[in-house]
């Protein structure tokens, strides 16, 4: 697997990044899902640079301009609830890319134990073509491996599989890279170096999916 961290570089992103983990800020949860959307909009456009392409004429009112342009839009899956405005984002870039919905979630057992599992998935065919699967945060990378098996047992094999994750665990890189092949690559803005014993990233953001989109009942 290929690892990508656009967050080593300054940029804009960067700003923006400081704001999602801004716990001031994060009280406006328009502001915390409109951010997530534009850095959705960087992944996109960052991944786009690696996409397929060839040379495209448009005619202008004037004449005819060669233009090279992607061969094939990706499919874009968001994991509910906090992928969803990285996808939104990134359909801003790709915007003829079809998309797929599905659910991961922690099924506790004893202890601090936990199995996470997929229920639910929404998705056209991804047999051959290039896939996007965003996340908000990888903890311990499970949710992507369910999720990805799952995608697969319901739509067909992939290419590639871009795996779309602002922040991630030290221990969810690590453990990415161990199992997944050439026919991966995660994009990352930031790696957290602390996982708690209950799999929270420190200094992290906190839950992405209730700051976007308000606390679970």
């Amino acid at each position: 697997m290929k690892l990508v961290n656009i967050g080593e570089q300054s940029s804009a992103l960067n700003s923006i990044m400081a704001e999602i983990r801004d716990a001031r800020i994060q009280k406006d949860s328009l502001r915390f899902r409109f951010n997530l959307e534009r850095v959705g909009a960087i992944f996109a456009y960052e991944i786009s640079k690696t996409l397929p392409s060839s040379p495209e004429d448009v005619h202008t009112p004037l004449g005819v301009a060669t233009v090279t342009t992607p061969d094939e839009e990706p499919v874009i899956a968001g994991i509910l609830r906090a992928g969803l405005p990285l996808q939104n984002g990134m359909l801003q870039v790709f915007d003829h890319a079809q998309s797929a919905f599905l659910t991961t979630f922690r099924k506790l057992g004893k202890g601090d134990y936990f199995k996470v599992t997929a229920d639910y998935c929404s998705c056209p065919s991804v047999e051959g073509r290039v896939l996007i699967l965003a996340d908000a945060m990888a903890a311990t990378g499970e949710s992507f491996i369910v999720a990805m098996q799952k995608l697969r047992h319901e739509a067909g094999e992939p290419s590639h599989i871009h795996l779309v994750c602002p922040i991630a665990s030290r221990y969810a890189v690590d453990q990415l890279l161990q199992k997944l092949d050439d026919n991966h690559t995660l994009w990352v803005a930031a790696i957290d170096e602390e996982l708690t014993s209950h799999n929270y990233i420190i200094p992290g953001l906190g839950d992405a999916g209730d700051l976007a989109f308000g606390e679970k009942a």
